[in-house]
């Protein structure tokens, strides 16, 4: 019901950019520019956390591009799905560029926990995950949505902690569901088609937890590294992940 209201008040109420607030537009062209307008770049925390697969953001996490992700993600401004969709699958196809035509990208959204999910009424980053596959798809890249990873436990609130903090609160936090370790375990799944796709990228330590798990789906037979083989595309990066960026 939430999603429906979400879906219906956005017909029925005045709406305003969700970047700066002018009036009678979702997303203006300035704050669409600020999403959309740059190439998707390489990005690295500092320090960065063990495991941290390839990183491709579409812009620094600050300003309009906040803002945007913000109503997302925990005001239900739903129809932003559609621009933060396409910046994502641009970092898809900037990581994804020298992979041969074997095959569907598969994209593997990063689980929230279940109590955000439902307060929020919707999941943030499986929708905007949707929305990147259907483009990539429509620029004739073929790509799906593998939601193969979930929670195992309860994590703390990541605000406040440091990136050592956060690694220790995810350790061991994510596991592939059954689904997703039976297809690792018979190989039906390339690794390097594999794509981890989050919202935002500031420590690295949940995107390096959902490497591992991923990592773990091949079982005791598995090959000695898969985590550089998969890579990840987010929205957005803290803007010193941008400042070190070492392509």
């Amino acid at each position: 019901m939430r999603n429906v209201w979400h879906e219906l008040s956005g017909l029925l109420l005045p709406v305003a950019c969700a970047g700066c607030g002018r009036p009678r537009t979702e997303l203006c062209a300035v704050c669409g520019a600020a999403l959309l307008g740059g190439p998707a770049r390489r990005v690295r925390p500092s320090p960065g956390p063990p495991g941290l697969p390839a990183v491709y953001a579409a812009a620094p996490y600050e300003n309009a591009v906040r803002a945007v992700l913000l109503a997302h993600k925990e005001r239900g401004a739903l129809g932003l799905a559609g621009p933060l969709g396409r910046a994502l699958a641009g970092c898809v196809r900037a990581g994804t560029g020298q992979l041969d035509g074997a095959g569907p990208l598969l994209l593997v959204p990063v689980p929230s926990a279940r109590s955000a999910t439902a307060a929020r009424g919707h999941d943030p980053v499986r929708r905007i995950a949707v929305t990147a596959a259907r483009e990539l798809r429509r620029a004739g890249r073929p790509a799906l949505v593998l939601p193969v990873l979930r929670q195992r436990r309860a994590v703390a609130d990541q605000s406040g902690l440091g990136a050592r903090q956060r690694r220790a609160n995810l350790a061991g936090a994510l596991e592939l569901t059954a689904a997703g370790e039976r297809l690792l375990r018979r190989g039906l799944v390339r690794h390097d088609r594999v794509i981890l796709v989050d919202d935002l990228l500031t420590t690295g330590s949940t995107l390096a937890e959902a490497a591992r798990a991923v990592g773990d789906g091949r079982g005791a037979d598995r090959e000695p590294s898969v985590r550089g083989r998969c890579r990840a595309a987010v929205v957005a990066a803290s803007p010193s992940a941008f400042e070190i960026n070492r392509n």
